[in-house]
């Protein structure tokens, strides 16, 4: 528990004003607000448990609205028929128990359904329709369907990780890896509550890797948010039109400012980089059948007031872990995790229902909230499971999400064909005052169900243990499918009757046959849209309003705000180039810390287009997945494997039937004809929003959305393309145009910007596929070019259009493009701002003009010769010019292009971080003349001065030293194990309990991450739970003051050790660590150049500049004193790209005095530093290095210097 005391200079009298105050001060679901400090003895007294409820069954329709329940009349006849054959009520409990576990949201019921369209009886329902793309394609796919997430192949690789009995990290044998995929939604937690709702999606989708088979590992996240109009009130739009907002929902512009914090926040302190993601922003009133006015009215918008809030990711996962074992009778149930607490309760139910259906309390109860670093202490437990590989305790497990222990115990047991007893005192809670029926169904996260032999739970209470993670055997496997859930209910108790437990059930009455839902629906004649009229659109100004649409824009703001390298595995992350900026087509990472086989994602979505044609939406993102992965080197097309996350207004007029034309486009034509399946997927199917206002009733409707996200196994990830222009002479840009020469406005970026949605012809239409082989042509041309060597830059064609890539190309190359539009629309189109704007699928690629006619032979062969155009060459003026013929169309200044792309970020940063950082960072980057990142090295990164040691066969150990909450231990061990040491995990928990000592090591490495969840500031609560043992302080005493030993801080680790500097020998002048002036978690690729020190680690690098990681929330350093400033051993320093010491953001990423960035004990034998080296000691780790380093990076040296030290 932590308290922190407000002090206020007044209190409001009137009690609107009391009300929104203390919902400022405070989070109602997990805070408690307290008066004066006498009131906090209220917190220690212990409340009674609340009561079990019985509900006669006469009033299930009652409890239903009361509850929150959202059953169907059906639902509820069905229930009443079900307790009338036991002869009794039910129990609240039971019904909130049936409710999460049939809601729409565990169910999937509409995609289940049976369905009637305009009289027709359909053939298949939906899910049978995505399934039929498995079916038809199930090569490379391991599991489908049945678990938290899907599994696929991937290439052969070595996992590195601890021996389960030495704990020194090793290599394993080369084996055929997988890895599993998984893309959820939190659409309703984050409208409600946008940080915790979007944290804890990020969070669940986690849970829901690590879950997979007997134990995944959670490798690489993504994100993404579609919005209504952002409406900054800073930045207004000539596209934002003012309108009544739904009051119990969070604005757009709420929900970008907190919601990717939230989603950041959780995958930073779990641990898990964040690399690829969306953003869109959509709204529009301007649908009619009449003129053009509102059909309805002013009070229907098509928006995203419900938010879609997307995350996903990839996870490793060893092959024979990928099938779950089944339980047996007598298998113990456990809880791995936090507690229970009355957070989240009804959330499945709550999600399944049109927002405003339901009583504002029932919404605000409904979102959980986010404990990260309890997550990780899950996940360290997990690892070490799975490290026993055969002997894994693990028999099968459930993440608990929806529903909470209410639907995660009963489909444990279920699937294992079993019932069981629980203990309901037995569950750990922070509450005493739960009735049975929050105890059951509340959402507290951050928890897993398993089942364990009772024979091996002693070796299971061993690890958790020792990773400080809580658990409990809640309950017993009964042979008998039958559900007892009561206080001190035993498999003895159970037998006997009489006893009014809570939940008393066969197990058939929640997983039997619940009535099916059937669709009966019909189609709604197409609105006719606005037109848009490029006539009278000045190209100039189309070229700014395009990149300024928050859907083109930078997304510079979502990025920087999460850790893209923790984990030591990132291959290709969002930033591109030596100027770092977010333009990058896909996602990589590496299967291994040897080779450089991987994994590779993106995402493809075109919503906004549905609402003229949902088949063509579909086709579209599907498409775009795939126009994004053809970044990275995959093989073949049969070996992508797709996640389609389905969102729409079910029930609304006309909805369900687009629902059904987009999944029937999609999983019954297109992917069969290019071998693509679909193994995983969701659906969140009550996107729209409900109120009133003055007394008239108010609706918004998303359109039928569906996001796909493309995962393929990669065999080179160093083949990727980026968006970075070579800057060789005599080079051109082509497009190849799936269109074939379409030009089709419809939907576009464009017409939104300029009130024009149905494009500009009536008949125009949207952007579609029309020839699925002519993706197939374009996969395999990119390929084939690739592996000859032809192409130089990718970018693909999307929102904004070829205008849009041509100058993000430009942007993170900083370089001008003269555009040709001469031999471009030629018999097709004379209009430049269709040629420019049309988002037709496709891509821009870069290639040597003396390879021309080598690349035009490849395009034919593959029948792209119609789709295929020379359009552009880059220069190095700064200027983005358009000409047609000989004709200048428009011409812009590269920054004042850049200043429009770049607004957003501006603004949304100004408004959330420090505003003063925000303005030095565009000021910054929008210069074309910036230098970038510029490295300068004084050695040779690949001469091994530690060969000679290593030879000798002889490897120094070293302990990489972990708290709970630290995530970095594994690169950390990676690291100096491929400079010759032998890297030992160690906890804490072992140095404490006497396990390990510290005087059997040569060196330390605490590593980054976030200990104790830095609820106490970073890096004190583990400083502290050193200081105050006297055994433990005096252990690390005696190891600093030993003269053959070294020890290094990175990160958290950096900020523990500047607290321990008192027992640091020649560390007294080191300086504390505090928040970051941005007053936000940085994470960028930055510069660091090695200063004169007695460092060890940094010997023979003096003079050297060098791109590293960094990602940190507290990373300013600050001096006690001037004296201690003057004699503070700095190491390293942040400096500008052309080598000064940087003073300004975001060169200097914190604030740091001096631009400190890591320092060094007076005898060089203790270093700390905030950046992470650990995570870079490959090329193939960084963002962006000189084409010309090899294998090994630079940062490889300071390992390999620590070796040669040791000797």
């Amino acid at each position: 528990e932590r308290g922190t005391r407000i002090d206020l200079q007044g209190w409001p009298a009137a009690a609107p004003a009391q009300a929104a105050l203390t919902k400022l001060l405070h989070d109602p679901m997990t805070q408690s607000l307290l008066a004066d400090r006498d009131a906090a003895a209220a917190l220690f007294a212990t409340p009674a448990r609340g009561a079990l409820e019985r509900i006669p069954l006469a009033q299930l329709e009652a409890a239903n609205t009361r509850l929150g329940l959202a059953l169907a009349q059906d639902e509820i006849d069905y229930l009443r028929l079900r307790f009338g054959e036991l002869g009794r009520d039910p129990s609240d409990v039971e019904l909130m128990m049936f409710a999460q576990a049939n809601s729409e949201h565990c169910r999937h019921k509409i995609f289940n359904a049976s369905w009637t369209i305009d009289g027709r009886e359909q053939p298949t329902s939906l899910f049978k329709m995505i399934k039929y793309t498995h079916a038809q394609t199930p090569e490379h796919t391991l599991s489908a369907y049945s678990d938290n997430a899907a599994v696929v192949e991937g290439h052969f690789s070595r996992r590195f990780r601890p021996d389960p009995q030495t704990h020194e990290y090793r290599a394993e044998n080369a084996a055929a890896s997988a890895f599993c995929i998984k893309v959820e939604t939190h659409n309703h937690p984050t409208a409600i509550s946008p940080f915790p709702g979007a944290s804890t999606g990020a969070g669940g989708e986690i849970r829901d890797e690590g879950a997979t088979g007997r134990g995944g590992k959670p490798k690489a996240g993504l994100s993404g948010f579609s919005v209504s109009h952002l409406r900054i009130p800073t930045l207004p739009q000539p596209w934002e039109t003012q309108r009544t907002l739904n009051p119990r929902m969070a604005p757009a512009l709420e929900i970008m400012l907190d919601g990717p914090l939230g989603a950041a926040a959780f995958n930073n302190e779990f641990g898990r980089p964040n690399l690829t993601g969306y953003f869109r922003s959509f709204e529009i009133r301007s649908f009619e059948t009449g003129g053009f006015e509102p059909k309805q009215g002013e009070g229907l918008v098509r928006a995203y007031d419900k938010p879609i809030m997307l995350a996903g990711g990839l996870g490793a996962i060893d092959r024979p872990m990928v099938q779950k074992n089944r339980l047996s009778a007598g298998d113990a149930v456990i809880v791995l995790g936090g507690p229970a607490m009355l957070i989240g309760l009804g959330g499945g139910a709550a999600s399944s229902v049109a927002s405003g259906d339901s009583a504002e309390d029932l919404d605000f109860a409904s979102v959980q909230r986010d404990n990260p670093e309890m997550e990780r202490r899950c996940q360290e437990v997990i690892d070490r499971c799975v490290a026993l590989a055969g002997h894994n305790p693990i028999l099968w497990f459930h993440d608990v999400g929806a529903g909470g222990l209410s639907n995660a115990i009963p489909e444990l047991l279920h699937d294992s064909g079993v019932g069981g007893v629980i203990d309901l005192d037995k569950v750990p809670s922070d509450d005493p005052s739960l009735s049975p029926m929050q105890l059951w169904c509340n959402e507290s996260q951050e928890r897993y169900v398993l089942g364990v032999p009772q024979e091996r739970i002693a070796e299971f209470a061993a690890l958790c243990l020792r990773e400080r993670c809580p658990f409990a055997v809640v309950g017993t496997a009964t042979a008998q499918e039958h559900l007892v859930a009561g206080h001190g209910a035993t498999l003895e108790s159970a037998e006997h009757e009489g006893h009014d437990w809570p939940i008393d059930l066969p197990m058939d009455v929640l997983f039997g046959k619940p009535p099916m839902m059937h669709r009966d629906t019909q189609q709604v004649p197409d609105a006719r849209w606005k037109p848009l009229q490029t006539s009278a659109i000045d190209l100039h100004d189309a070229g700014l309003r395009v990149l300024a649409h928050p859907t083109v824009a930078s997304k510079h703001f979502l990025v920087t705000i999460g850790d893209r390298t923790v984990g030591g595995l990132t291959a290709r992350d969002q930033m591109v180039g030596p100027w770092q900026l977010p333009v990058a087509d896909c996602a990589i990472t590496l299967s291994g810390f040897e080779g450089f086989a991987g994994e590779a994602m993106a995402i493809g979505e075109r919503t906004p287009i549905a609402l003229i044609d949902s088949a063509a939406a579909a086709r579209m993102a599907v498409g775009e997945a795939i126009t994004n992965l053809c970044a990275a080197p995959v093989e073949a097309l049969d070996r992508i494997k797709l996640s389609a996350n389905w969102m729409a207004a079910a029930g609304h007029p006309g909805e369900d039937a687009k629902l059904f034309e987009a999944v029937k486009a999609v999983g019954m034509e297109l992917c069969p004809a290019l071998d693509l399946s679909i193994p995983v997927g969701k659906d969140s199917l009550s996107m729209q929003a409900q109120w009133s206002h003055d007394g008239a009733a108010m609706k918004s409707v998303s359109p039928v959305s569906l996001v796909v996200t493309a995962f393929a196994p990669v065999a080179d990830v160093r083949a990727q393309l980026t968006p970075l222009l070579s800057r060789e002479p005599e080079t051109e840009l082509w497009l190849i145009g799936l269109g074939a020469g379409k030009q089709r406005l419809g939907g576009s970026i464009l017409a939104q910007c300029f009130d024009g949605f149905g494009g500009s012809h009536g008949d125009d239409g949207v952007p579609d596929l029309d020839d699925p082989q002519r993706l197939r042509g374009f996969f395999e041309l990119i390929r084939d070019a690739r592996e000859a060597g032809l192409l130089r830059a990718y970018h693909d064609r999307s929102d904004g259009g070829a205008f849009a890539a041509l100058c993000e190309m430009a942007f993170c190359s900083h370089m001008g493009i003269e555009i040709a539009l001469h031999g471009w629309g030629e018999g097709r189109s004379d209009d430049a701002c269709r040629t420019l704007f049309n988002e037709e699928l496709g891509a821009v690629v870069q290639i040597a003009s003396e390879d021309r006619a080598e690349f035009a032979d490849l395009v034919s062969r593959h029948g792209l010769i119609e789709c295929a155009q020379r359009i552009a060459r880059p220069t190095t003026a700064p200027v983005i010019r358009i000409d047609d013929d000989g004709d200048t169309l428009a011409e812009w200044r590269w920054d004042e292009l850049f200043d429009a792309w770049w607004s957003v970020t501006h603004a949304m940063q100004a408004l959330r971080d420090n505003p003063e950082c925000a303005d030095e960072e565009r000021a910054a980057v929008r210069r074309f003349d910036a230098p970038g990142l510029q490295p300068k090295l004084a050695f040779d990164p690949a001469d091994d001065i530690a060969a000679p040691f290593i030879a000798t066969g002889a490897k120094p150990r070293v302990a990489i030293l972990r708290e709970q909450g630290v995530n970095g231990q594994v690169e950390m061990a990676s690291a100096f194990t491929r400079a010759g040491f032998s890297a030992v995990d160690v906890h804490m928990s072992d140095l404490i309990a006497g396990r390990v000592a510290l005087d059997s090591f040569s060196g330390f490495a605490a590593c980054g991450g976030f200990s104790y969840g830095d609820v106490l500031g970073a890096g004190r609560g583990w400083a502290t739970s050193i200081l105050e043992r006297d055994a433990l302080r005096d252990a690390f005493a005696e190891f600093f003051a030993r003269e053959d030993t070294f020890a290094l801080g990175v990160c958290n680790g950096c900020q523990m050790l500047a607290q321990l500097k008192a027992i640091i020998p020649g560390a007294a002048h080191w300086p504390i660590f505090l928040r970051n002036r941005s007053e936000q978690f940085e994470a960028r690729l930055g510069l660091l150049e090695v200063v004169e020190s007695p460092s060890l680690f940094f010997r023979g690098m003096v003079g050297s500049r060098i791109p590293v990681a960094i990602a940190h929330g507290e990373g300013r350093a600050e001096f006690a004193t001037p004296l201690d400033r003057a004699a503070a051993r700095v190491s390293l320093r942040y400096v500008a790209g052309d080598g000064s010491a940087a003073d300004r953001y975001p060169a200097n990423p914190n604030g740091s005095t001096d631009a400190v960035a890591g320092l060094a004990s007076d005898d060089g034998r203790v270093t700390l530093l905030m950046p992470h080296p650990e995570r870079t000691p490959r090329s193939a780790n960084l963002s962006w290095a000189p084409r010309e380093w090899h294998e090994d990076s630079p940062w490889l040296r300071m390992f390999r210097n620590a070796r040669s030290w040791v000797g």
